[in-house]
């Protein structure tokens, strides 16, 4: 039996998705901006994929920026925005556990005259919104907080900082990394003050190398790219018309079974963590409750290297995370979301990332479960000698 348990990372396609994508690739390939019969029919594609965006937004179809994935619009969310509001501030705050995505643009704008504030986690990785309030003041521009974070699955109380941060000053622009939450919950920017929501096409049974950034039509923006002034300058160049189609047809299959998939993701979810604690010496680093994402069990193996146990369940042809996906060729990496609640060094290197999708099956959690069983005997035992 094969297991894919790294959904975090990547989602296997629909297909419906790639049936979408071809049919344009190879009958409907017009670039979206000719005025001639492909060119329209390019554009109607982008039309459908807008109205399915805006529809479960509840957004209007000027508020929303193609781009090529989460990377882009995280960065064209914070570069954009810091650039075009820097005369009102030059503090930006974020949270300690973001995806690198925002840490790294951070460091940018750091280095361009930016002041940044890092907001603590608990242990569950959730911010304290007391903190949040303390770290506002007159020059603060910008908010930056996840959705959910990719490598424990800690749920952030977004509604709430939103109402914090515009009772404080209806002028500071929050911003919400959703990639890992879009498609897991309800997310209704207006309704929680949300300004900014980056979302990426590969996680949610999509292509890759396409998303999309919901930009309030209230706010300022700077481009970060420059050339034909497609999507209303904001963000210059060729539209990817496949991958635009079929992130919106994932969408359009995802949301009418929203509620009953999460549910049925939380419950195996649930089962997973209990089946994990008859292991010894194994802890669960992922918070339950509200606070817990439905697709993503962390867990710390003591005393086994991440790696060796990763390619021991990869011999079984069970597929999981060692980690974010983005940071796991980089030298001497250290989780800084693993950091940032606690863990030790030794505790960070025996760490693995279970993630589910749609597509997961008790079956396969079971079959996961069992081999973990007969592994991890094996491999304390050999790691003693």
């Amino acid at each position: 039996m094969e297991v894919y348990l790294d959904n975090s990372a990547t989602t296997k396609c629909f297909p419906e998705v790639a049936e979408i994508m071809k049919q344009i690739m190879c009958e409907d390939y017009g670039n979206s901006s000719s005025m001639h019969r492909k060119g329209v029919r390019a554009e109607k594609y982008l039309r459908y994929a807008t109205d399915i965006i805006t529809e479960n937004l509840k957004v209007n179809d000027k508020e929303i920026i193609f781009t090529s994935g989460g990377t882009e619009s995280d960065n064209l969310a914070l570069i954009g925005t810091a650039s075009a509001n820097a005369r009102a501030g030059r503090h930006l705050i974020t949270t300690a556990i973001e995806h690198s995505a925002v840490l790294e643009t951070m460091k940018y704008l750091e280095k361009e005259g930016f002041r940044v504030t890092y907001l603590p986690v608990d242990q569950k990785g959730i911010i304290c919104l007391h903190d949040l309030e303390r770290a506002i003041n007159r020059d603060t521009i910008l908010v930056s907080i996840m959705h959910t974070n990719n490598e424990i699955g800690s749920v952030q109380p977004i509604a709430a900082a939103g109402e914090l941060i515009k009772g404080i000053n209806p002028q500071i622009i929050f911003h919400v990394d959703a990639v890992q939450g879009f498609s897991k919950c309800p997310i209704y920017p207006k309704r929680m003050m949300i300004d900014l929501l980056s979302v990426s096409g590969h996680k949610i049974h999509g292509p890759k190398g396409v998303g999309f950034l919901y930009v309030n039509e209230k706010i300022k923006m700077n481009p970060i790219s420059f050339g034909g002034k497609q999507q209303r300058g904001i963000r210059s160049g060729t539209l990817n018309v496949p991958g635009i189609a079929g992130m919106a047809k994932a969408i359009e299959i995802i949301m009418p079974s929203l509620e009953d998939d999460v549910a049925k993701m939380h419950e195996l979810r649930q089962y997973f963590i209990e089946g994990l604690r008859e292991i010894p010496d194994v802890t669960v680093n992922s918070p339950g409750g509200v606070h817990g994402a439905p697709h993503i069990v962390n867990a710390t193996f003591i005393g086994i290297k991440s790696e060796v146990l990763l390619h021991a369940l990869e011999d079984n042809e069970i597929y999981v995370s060692a980690g974010s996906a983005c940071a796991a060729h980089k030298i001497n990496y250290q989780s800084a979301t693993l950091k940032a609640i606690g863990l030790s060094k030794d505790m960070m290197s025996g760490t693995i990332r279970f993630s589910f999708s749609n597509y997961t099956s008790s079956a396969e959690l079971n079959f996961t479960l069992q081999k973990l069983y007969d592994i991890i005997p094996m491999l304390r035992k050999y790691v003693k000698k």
